[in-house]
């Protein structure tokens, strides 16, 4: 008979529920940066892009399942989902959900000096400073809830549909 305990070693913890204070205090700044993006006059459509284009990048399959769900909830289109990852090399997105997705690129990958500049220009051309700033908050938040799946190995649930 063979043991299918899983190797204690290799067991992930849901960080999330190890420490739930540290987890609390991403939740409520998440609260406040979807308010502060709303207010700012993201559509809550484009919060979900930038969550869903961070989440393919950094690879979070537990967040894209989150995502795709409530982008679909909000009136998205399985469409523009479908080719969100491509976005660059299509017309259905515009001039502002363009450098929101840019500039959410460049806060996740922040090495590429370039790229940045460019990302940052291109919004100042199509957002207001106060959208610029939110859409940054969106992705740096989503970033931190795409390591705390990652590394927790969240599992996505089949759905029912």
């Amino acid at each position: 008979m063979s043991d299918t305990t899983p190797d204690p070693a290799a067991r992930r913890i849901f960080i999330d529920k190890q420490s739930p204070e540290p987890y609390r205090a991403l939740l409520r700044t998440s609260e406040t940066v979807r308010a502060a993006a709303a207010d700012a006059g993201l559509e809550r459509t484009l919060v979900e892009l930038i969550n869903l284009r961070v989440s393919q990048i950094n690879g979070c399959p537990y967040c894209l399942d989150v995502h795709t769900r409530a982008a679909l909830r909000g009136g998205e289109t399985t469409q523009r989902l479908g080719v969100l990852a491509a976005w660059r090399h299509t017309e259905l997105f515009t001039a502002r959900e363009r450098a929101a997705l840019a500039l959410a690129e460049a806060t996740t990958q922040p090495a590429d000096d370039a790229v940045q500049e460019a990302a940052y220009a291109t919004a100042r051309q199509a957002l207001t400073d106060d959208e610029i700033s939110a859409a940054i908050w969106v992705a740096i938040t989503i970033n931190a809830f795409n390591r705390v799946s990652i590394m927790s190995r969240h599992p996505v649930r089949k759905s029912s549909q």
